[in-house]
């Protein structure tokens, strides 16, 4: 019997394949997963967390484009906390610790709902293509399987190797899983060009072993934030601390006592590991004038004796691995549950991707994720989401969903793939993003909803309320602008918050421009200005956005001009089979990497490394521009 036809195949069902697959059926795709092991969904091999430093920015954004794992955390977190308080907007970044089996439980529950996802246990092995163009897939059962278009998610999969110590063997994500043999070759021989990068995870241990006298405690917030706009509140639910303490001398000797022992040191390991996220052993090489490290130990689930060792990521031989952490304080007695190990795969040159995730060697064939040389979950969903959004707008015969680097930090994300070298794992910072201030983790929804909306992801409920919310805002503003408070009325709170008293009135708005003073302050000294503002009851949401917007209202507006300005040169589109030979002008240099990266844009190709103000004066000055 001959295959269904589908709109998409989404290989893999980790973080990136379930978001591809969501988005692609939610827009009317018949889509089939593949996966070899429908019950490992995505699983958190790693961190039980998610957000962070600017992954918590790239989470909200997945929500506001339509995606699920925002809503996946809310739903199964056990502890949220907001990082970065004591500073400005733009670095705050929401995280939350995960019941990584209830996570799993959740996303595949939301999988299965979908009419349009079909479900395979079985493993790709090849890739076909007929005149450059994707036409089906083959399982390691020999079936073949034809549809419009793949988006490939593989992970770490791709002859994944796992190294614990002298000992190495085959792996695929964790030590029970296999690696996946064939699929590497298959693109190898289409004409794709493979690399070799290495990730690792710390050990688990058992949470009844730990002293907990001599850790101290980290607690999540009081009033938690939950990551998708959609969701009210997760304040209700059981939350569950995490605990700091520190690596010591005694343990930094140990551990180099094992490096004659280190896949990574005696050269077993091939890969490049991640540089912002080394181990624990990799550290101390590195940094030997520091005599301790912080570790963290975070629960992996409420209802599991199982802990994460945060900060102590390591490929040393199990021994070494359990007298060093019983020279942490509190883990003195620790009982180890599984060893940490390292594991290295392939992965594909993201040069070979264009804005859309789109290979530019095979077309309606896609890569996300870990196969992009990327790291983390949230950079991973991210790319599965903008894949399926796109293979979907481009069997619609749609114009593609293309985010700018001013626009969101997926922007920044995938135009750092495609324009520059990625020799080590790929992780998202809010230094990577030029304008941080624009692409803050409060105003996702109100930066990228239409877009959803517009994809076919977002409900028409939710972007009307969207654009409701921007129009409230800017009511708001006005308000405040033409309200003055009296000496009367507002010198008791401008003395309560270290302020002379005035002689003269104010308006609100210049009020709210000074620190430490709030919205929330001003309504509670002026009934009028509740009236006038339609603020009672009190709107968190609209409050929080107007502060946000005054307080920082001169440098918002000079990055956006500054946006704008670089913006421009996104809109000079380059033709997609442009000979670059033809320009006997550029630089050797230049012509190579233009050749191979195939830039879309003017923009794109000024940031290529290598690409000189000279070669884009010339490609310029040839495209009429």
């Amino acid at each position: 019997m001959q295959s269904p036809m589908y709109d998409i195949i989404v290989v893999g069902a980790g973080h990136a394949g379930c978001e591809a697959a969501l988005s692609a059926a939610r827009t009317g795709m018949s889509t089939l997963l593949i996966t070899s092991d429908l019950s490992a969904i995505a699983r958190m091999s790693c961190n039980p967390a998610i957000g962070g430093v600017a992954k918590g920015q790239i989470t909200r954004e997945i929500d506001a484009l339509g995606g699920q794992m925002a809503k996946a955390i809310d739903a199964t977190g056990i502890q949220f906390r907001m990082l970065n308080r004591s500073k400005g907007a733009a670095m705050h970044s929401p995280r939350a610790q995960a019941d990584k089996t209830l996570y799993s439980i959740y996303m595949r529950r939301v999988i299965e709902s979908e009419p349009l996802i079909d479900l395979l246990q079985d493993t790709v092995i090849s890739i076909s293509a007929s005149n450059g163009i994707f036409s089906d897939v083959t399982v390691s059962s020999g079936r073949r399987i034809h549809a419009k278009a793949a988006i490939l998610t593989c992970g770490t999969f791709l002859n994944g190797l796992i190294h614990v110590g002298m000992a190495h063997y085959p792996g695929g994500r964790t030590v029970a899983e296999p690696p996946v043999h064939g699929l590497t070759e298959s693109l190898n021989a289409l004409g794709f060009t493979s690399g070799r990068l290495k990730t690792g995870t710390p050990p688990r241990i058992d949470s009844r072993s730990v002293d907990y006298s001599v850790v101290t405690v980290q607690p999540g917030d009081s009033e938690p934030v939950p990551f998708s706009f959609e969701t009210p509140s997760v304040s209700h639910r059981n939350m569950v601390s995490c605990f700091i303490t520190r690596t010591t001398a005694d343990t930094h000797e140990i551990l180099k006592r094992g490096f004659d022992r280190s896949p990574l040191f005696t050269g077993k390991v091939q890969g490049v590991g991640p540089r912002y996220c080394p181990s624990v052993e990799d550290k101390i090489y590195r940094f030997p004038e520091k005599d301790s490290h912080h570790i963290f130990l975070e629960p992996e689930g409420e209802n599991t004796i199982e802990m994460y060792v945060n900060g102590f990521s390591t490929s040393l031989p199990e021994d070494v691995q359990i007298e060093a952490l019983q020279t942490i304080p509190g883990l003195e007695k620790v009982k180890l549950i599984r060893p940490g190990y390292a594991i290295e795969y392939d992965y594909f040159h993201p040069w070979q991707i264009g804005a859309t995730l789109e290979t530019h060697l095979v077309r309606n064939l896609y890569f996300a994720g870990q196969i992009n040389g990327t790291s983390g979950y949230e950079e991973a969903a991210a790319q599965g989401l903008m894949a399926g959004i796109n293979a979907s707008l481009k069997i619609r015969g749609m114009e593609p969903l293309i985010l700018g680097r001013s626009e969101a930090y997926i922007g920044v994300l995938i135009d750092d793939l495609i324009t520059k070298e990625t020799n080590e794992p790929y992780r998202m910072f809010t230094s990577s993003a030029e304008h941080r201030l624009i692409l803050r983790h409060d105003n996702a929804d109100l930066r990228l909803r239409s877009k959803g909306f517009a994809s076919g992801l977002v409900t028409r409920e939710l972007h009307d309320y969207t654009i409701d919310l921007r129009e409230r805002i800017d009511a708001c503003m006005l308000v405040l602008k033409g309200h003055k408070f009296q000496p009367s009325e507002i010198n008791q709170l401008l003395v309560s918050k270290g302020f002379p008293e005035t002689a003269s009135s104010l308006n609100a708005f210049s009020v709210l421009k000074r620190p430490g003073i709030f919205l929330s302050d001003l309504l509670e000294c002026s009934d009028a200005l509740v009236s006038s503002l339609n603020m009672h009851p009190f709107d968190h949401r609209l409050s929080e956005q107007i502060d946000i917007e005054i307080k920082y209202e001169g440098y918002i507006r000079r990055e956006q001009l500054m946006a704008e300005r670089i913006s421009r040169l996104d809109t000079l589109r380059i033709p997609e089979q442009f000979d670059y030979m033809t320009l006997s002008s550029l630089s050797n240099e230049g012509r190579e990497k233009l050749i191979r990266h195939r830039p879309s844009t003017i923009g794109q190709a000024s940031r290529i490394l290598g690409v000189s103000p000279s070669d884009i004066s010339v490609l310029m000055i040839r495209l009429g521009r």
